[in-house]
């Protein structure tokens, strides 16, 4: 196929609107409704993949090496652990604090202490937290695949996936996180919790967003009760008591809370919350990053870059949600000029260099989680950023942030706090 008039320029909206008509019917017939990417940069993205961009091909192989390593896994449900939450209820969502563990001194092990960024594998008797990881990314990428290539093995297998998760009677997760990381002998469940969703939850909305564009396997009856079930997973996130205690943290707690919260309301129509969550963006920038760009909180940890870089990363990706309401969090500046580009201005020298360029506590240093966030910053204009993408270290599985153009944590672990 060959459009002579269009290149391998970043396209307009207008112009990405007015070439689908010539596209033909192996096209979603809209722009995705996406609620973190851009959807115009996906339309952008396969009409140069169309148009034979060699710059894209190789991360195309990628994205479908990886869309094709789910097709033989899944579904997963909430339903399928062994252990239930303390009130039995095996349609909750239940998973266990990551790092806390029995406490030697004592026979029972309780009260359970905290080892700050050690893993305890006693957690996975609670098998949830691992099957939503893997629901979430097989969703994303299967929905992707199908998105660019219009094979409908992916789009039908997402489908299945989302469908059992959250829609399905007999496997559906119930729209709360009343049990996420809960500590043995202390408590049921913790505020702290949301994190298990927070953190890559919004994946899923913009996969179902990809899926409403047309996809085989997935019906406008899907469509609508996902809706359904988000408008009261985000009631649950605003108005429970975990949910407001999470979204008043401080730390990457607090700005992955408010991004999800934002994404949601985007996404189920809540016009007015989806701004004030992005005005109140505004604040973390300011409390959270210094004039610098340091994260303070962040590097306090034992794992400072990798939290560096999960914190920046939701910032990141609450900017393009605001953009969407009218909120330019990119072009932001702080009261003593803190802003997202200086927090990823900060991290470059390690992102390029490694860890010899990271003087601050690092467990186990990946040079590869900033990735996305030093593209996600080019992407939006930072020379800085635009010139150390070149030497930037793809993550496993290869590099396939055009095709997704908003970041992710790539270095993330099973669980985090």
């Amino acid at each position: 196929m060959h459009f002579p008039s269009l290149s391998f320029a970043v396209l307009s909206v207008a112009g990405i609107s007015h070439a689908l008509p010539a596209l033909g019917s192996g096209w979603p017939t809209l722009i995705p409704n996406t609620v973190v990417i851009d959807g115009y940069r996906l339309v952008e993205a396969k009409l140069r993949l169309d148009l034979g961009d060699h710059s894209l091909k190789s991360a195309l192989k990628h994205l479908t090496a990886q869309a094709d390593s789910w097709l033989s896994q899944g579904p997963w449900t909430v339903t399928a652990k062994a252990t239930p939450p303390p009130n039995g209820t095996l349609h909750d969502y239940t998973s266990q604090a990551p790092y806390f563990w029995p406490n030697p001194n004592t026979p029972d092990g309780c009260p359970y202490i905290n080892k700050d960024g050690v893993r305890n594998p006693e957690v996975d008797k609670y098998q949830d937290r691992v099957s939503v990881g893997k629901m979430f990314n097989s969703s994303y990428v299967l929905s992707l695949a199908w998105y660019y290539t219009g094979n409908p093995k992916y789009s039908k297998h997402a489908s299945d996936i989302l469908r059992t998760w959250f829609l399905d009677s007999a496997t559906a997760m119930n729209p709360n996180l009343d049990h996420a990381q809960l500590i043995p002998c202390a408590n049921s469940g913790r505020s702290i919790g949301i994190i298990d969703f927070s953190q890559e939850y919004t994946n899923v909305v913009d996969a179902v967003a990809i899926l409403n564009t047309g996809a085989p396997g997935w019906t406008s009856a899907d469509a609508k009760a996902f809706v359904s079930w988000n408008k009261r997973f985000l009631s649950w996130l605003a108005d429970s008591p975990f949910g407001i205690q999470e979204a008043s943290a401080q730390n990457n707690h607090g700005t992955f809370a408010n991004m999800q919260i934002a994404a949601l309301a985007l996404f189920t129509g809540n016009h007015s919350l989806a701004v004030s969550q992005s005005q109140l963006a505004k604040s973390f920038i300011n409390s959270q990053i210094t004039a610098n760009g340091s994260q303070p909180q962040e590097l306090a940890r034992t794992r400072s870059f990798h939290y560096s870089n999960f914190d920046l990363c939701a910032h990141l990706r609450f900017a393009l949600i605001a953009r969407k309401v009218g909120v330019d969090l990119f072009k932001y500046k702080g009261p003593q000029g803190q802003s997202l580009f200086k927090a990823v201005e900060f991290v470059i020298p390690a992102a390029a260099g490694g860890g010899s360029q990271w003087s601050y506590p690092e467990l186990g240093f990946t040079q590869y989680a900033a990735t996305d966030n030093v593209r996600a910053a080019a992407q939006e204009g930072d020379w800085m950023a635009a010139r150390a993408v070149d030497g930037l270290v793809a993550p496993p599985g290869g590099d396939i942030f055009a095709l997704r153009p908003a970041p992710e944590q790539l270095d993330s672990i099973a669980t985090v706090g």
